[in-house]
């Protein structure tokens, strides 16, 4: 199960990352030169969002670096994330341990690498293979949508029908000037990108833990690129996570079958053999 753990955590990270974009206003410029895109990010609610939805469409890739705490523990994570069809992504955390743990994920499917002194219980197999979708209802986790939703687009969809978004204003993240962004979303108006099948099962775990409304916070740049975005979750977690080197060519490859144990396989085994004894 810790192995289950670490794939949980890194798609907590994922999705809470890349699943916040927001917009808001303030008096435009009354000079008679054209607005700069840093006014027209602070002014233009719509406009910058579908602007912000463009860019990151036309964007290949991104490398981003997280921060934050999830169930008490604190979390690190980098990675790349391949924006294609379907969405990829290859990150590293630290274990239980301290040493560096690799989670791969192809769509809705997520690989974590077996550390090497631990393969014998797996035929030697490299990866443990968890398709999220096959294992929400069975595994008790809830973050299957999330993963589905790596991709920034789709938030930012999301959120051009969010209201009370308001400009914090103008400031600077990792040398990019960017426009600030926030907003405390009902957990309800959250819950509403979430797939129909698997909102429940969410809703349930916000609820265990008193979640009733979520920060968002957004920090878009003059390419209508997101640079840094965060967000709480009441006492459920909170993660920070920094956008560098768009479209950096990037190879995220589905670990071959011969290297790969399927954990719902290995669940089921267990089950039967419990069942046999």
């Amino acid at each position: 199960m810790s192995l289950w753990k670490k794939a949980a955590v890194v798609a907590v990270s994922a999705l809470t990352a890349l699943a916040v974009t927001a917009c808001g206003a303030k008096p435009g410029s009354n000079t008679p030169e054209q607005p700069s895109v840093l006014e027209l990010l602070a002014s233009d609610l719509k406009g910058s969002l579908q602007k912000t939805i463009d860019a990151t469409d036309k964007s290949d890739s991104v490398t981003v670096t997280m921060q934050g705490t999830a169930g008490g523990q604190k979390i690190s994570v980098q990675g790349v994330i391949d924006l294609g069809d379907p969405v990829k992504a290859e990150m590293t955390t630290a274990g239980p341990d301290g040493a560096p743990t690799t989670v791969r994920m192809i769509g809705a499917v997520i690989y974590v690498e077996i550390p090497a002194e631990e393969r014998a219980s797996t035929g030697g197999k490299r990866w443990m293979k968890m398709d999220l979708t096959a294992m929400a209802g069975q595994s008790g986790m809830d973050f299957t949508k999330q993963f589905e939703d790596v991709d920034p687009t789709k938030q930012v969809k999301t959120l051009l029908a969010t209201e009370g978004v308001t400009v914090v204003g103008e400031e600077t993240v990792n040398g990019a000037r960017t426009v600030h962004y926030t907003v405390t979303a009902p957990v309800a108006t959250y819950l509403g990108q979430v797939d129909a099948a698997l909102r429940a099962g969410i809703e349930q775990q916000y609820a265990k833990q008193g979640v009733k409304e979520i920060k968002i916070d957004l920090w878009v740049d003059e390419q209508y690129r997101p640079r840094r975005a965060a967000m709480v979750m009441g006492t459920m977690g909170d993660m920070t996570v920094d956008y560098t080197d768009y479209g950096k060519a990037v190879t995220i490859e589905t670990p071959p079958p011969a290297e790969t144990a399927d954990f719902a396989e290995m669940l089921q085994g267990l089950k039967d053999l419990g069942t046999d004894s």
